[in-house]
């Protein structure tokens, strides 16, 4: 459940940032296919950004412990949270939300596939036709459908040709996309202002085509004449669907330079900085400088001790020295299995982060002395809730383990312990 909340705040996060960024920068551009480019953009972000995860280390340091097998908390265990909390209450909305929302879709294409299927359809230079007298004019898929159809009416061969944009430029794939995210993120106020932009883009696309070949004056008044508060079918491109005044002003204001299309150099940063928030995991710093090479040097007196090589350099080794890494690894009482069995015994999931819905992986650190026995146990990444507290816990209540040797020499060893918190 976690991950679900955690998937739907960060598209949520990135839908507003990315609306946001549009309207403030590039809303007033010409650039019409760049813009829907962006808006798409956009939207496929919000979709996938949240599911990816990239790890991020130094070159200069790697987390040299050993680390044990990781060991799950919770997936055997009955959960006893109430029907009633306000995890279970929001899937619920949401899952209603999203079921409601599914359901116009399916019913917002079958609605014009089943009407299709019922009307007179004509093959006109290139072109498909549907003509019923109910019919808006409008696009969906590679059909443009009409109330009526005269090939020698002057307007309706703009409209064509305005429909014919849409047609050619698949916006009503476009906007199957952006169904598909609005049924994710119904509840978000600003997916409805991206697909308010992206319809506009596509308005914008399909009139630049029509004032190409035909007078700027002329279309304006065409399009005064059609004002409809009709909206058409949900899949189709209507052809005065949005504002007239603004679609008026955008095709007689004069065309972007250029030289604006340094703003999209903008989103470099912004997408980058997306992936750092929501894709990247941190490091988890730097380890301290390890002796390269350890060996056993004989002394005068008969005795040994142990040095080691860094940066070339012979240094002795302090009989306090924590290895991460040594020749014979520690082994815990009842070995390996043993040690699953004490932590699986032993380890209970917090009530609280059960309340609270909190799933994750504890890693915890701790060194095993020349004697056996556990001690510094820290967490080194945590996920809150009484999570890291229960992991220390259990881990302080470790029997003796068998110390780790280094060239035949028992040494402080350091270890490594993911235990990963699942709710069932």
């Amino acid at each position: 459940m976690n991950s679900i909340l955690n998937y739907l705040l960060e598209g949520s996060i990135i839908l507003a940032c990315s609306w946001c960024f549009y309207k403030l920068v590039l809303d007033q551009l010409t650039f019409f296919d760049w813009n829907r480019a962006v808006l798409l953009g956009s939207l496929g972000l919000a979709l996938l950004l949240p599911l990816m995860s990239f790890e991020l280390a130094p070159q200069s340091a790697t987390l040299a412990e050993f680390s044990l097998p990781t060991i799950n908390v919770g997936e055997q265990v009955a959960m006893q949270e109430s029907v009633y909390s306000w995890q279970n209450i929001f899937i619920s909305v949401y899952g209603l939300g999203f079921l409601l929302t599914i359901g116009r879709i399916v019913l917002g294409l079958a609605k014009p596939i089943f009407q299709l299927q019922l009307v007179e359809k004509y093959q006109y230079k290139g072109m498909n036709l549907a003509v019923h007298p109910s019919f808006e004019p409008a696009s969906f898929f590679n059909y443009i459908l009409l109330p009526k159809f005269d090939p020698e009416d002057p307007d309706q061969r703009q409209i064509l040709l305005h429909e014919s944009v849409h047609v050619s430029k698949r916006h009503t794939w476009d906007l199957i996309l952006l169904q598909l995210v609005k049924a994710i993120f119904w509840f978000n106020p600003w997916i409805y202002s991206l697909e308010k932009s992206l319809r506009e883009v596509h308005e914008y696309q399909a009139d630049q085509g029509v004032t190409q070949s035909f007078s700027q004056i002329d279309y304006s008044r065409l399009l005064l004449r059609l004002i409809t508060q009709d909206q058409g079918w949900q899949f189709t491109n209507s052809f005065n669907q949005f504002q007239t005044k603004k679609r008026i002003v955008m095709m007689n204001k004069t065309q972007s330079d250029s030289m604006q299309k340094s703003r999209f150099l903008l989103l470099l940063p912004l997408v980058g900085i997306m992936f750092l928030v929501f894709a990247c995991d941190q490091s988890i710093g730097e380890e301290p400088i390890k002796p390269e090479n350890v060996v056993e040097v004989l002394k005068k007196d008969g005795s040994s001790e142990l040095v080691g090589m860094v940066n070339g350099k012979v240094v002795e080794i302090d009989a306090d020295e924590v290895f991460d890494v040594v020749e014979e690894q520690p082994q815990p009482p009842g070995g390996m299995s043993g040690w699953n069995q004490f932590l699986a015994t032993n380890l209970q999931y917090p009530a609280k982060a059960r309340e609270m819905g909190v799933e994750g992986t504890v890693i915890v650190v701790f060194e095993i002395g020349t004697d056996g026995l556990i001690s510094n146990p820290e967490i080194l990444r945590g996920i809150g809730a009484g999570c890291d507290e229960e992991a220390l816990r259990v881990i302080s209540m470790s029997p003796k383990w068998e110390p780790g040797k280094q060239r035949g020499r028992e040494v402080r060893t350091r270890m490594r312990l993911p235990i990963r918190f699942k709710l069932s």
